[in-house]
């Protein structure tokens, strides 16, 4: 259980259907802190709907246990394996049910918006984010499965989307992640 010390806590979710990845973010203004990261493990589980339950409970306790503000999540992506959508989809709709069965609003962004928000670039690999969000975030070590940091990456791609005072990449010609450095020094190490 975490105390609102936070102006607002933002749960992140990477929807799987064999690893769902999380990340806890609070925020105070343009500042953020890491307050949890961690994986579902799905693949124990026999059969779609059982996994489907097991996102919806799991869900459910987060939110009961932290009481976020928003939920972010990342949307599929288009792929050519039409059933590997679905079942993702699926996956997607249970968390964003939990969310609403808790009255809490909910947000959705697309991989690539989440990379490019995190790394600048929208084609960087799970690696480049993860280590990003280390330098920002300050957490020691990567965890061994990085749908965790998938996650945690929603979340702060949703922190920099709702926050006007962080100057992003994407506000071409006003200094993208230099001028973000620059005027954020305590933020980067």
């Amino acid at each position: 259980m975490v105390d609102k010390e936070f102006d607002r806590i933002i749960l992140g979710i990477d929807p799987g259907t064999n690893i769902m990845g999380y990340g806890l973010l609070g925020c105070n203004g343009n500042r953020m802190k890491m307050l949890g990261l961690g994986i579902i493990h799905l693949k124990k589980y026999d059969g779609h709907a059982l996994k489907l339950k097991k996102i919806f409970e799991r869900c459910l306790s987060l939110i009961d246990n932290y009481h976020p503000d928003e939920v972010a999540l990342e949307a599929p992506f288009f792929g050519k394996n039409v059933q590997s959508m679905l079942k993702l989809g699926r996956a997607q709709g249970v968390a964003m049910a939990a969310a609403l069965y808790r009255d809490i609003p909910i947000f959705e962004y697309a991989p690539k918006r989440v990379k490019q928000s995190i790394t600048g670039r929208g084609t960087a690999d799970k690696l480049q984010v993860a280590k990003t969000l280390q330098n920002l975030l300050g957490f020691e070590e990567l965890p061994k499965d990085l749908d965790a940091t998938d996650g945690m990456a929603v979340a702060v791609c949703h922190f920099f989307q709702n926050n006007p005072r962080i100057a992003l990449k994407e506000e071409a010609g006003k200094g993208g992640w230099d001028a973000f450095i620059r005027n954020n020094p305590d933020r980067v190490k």
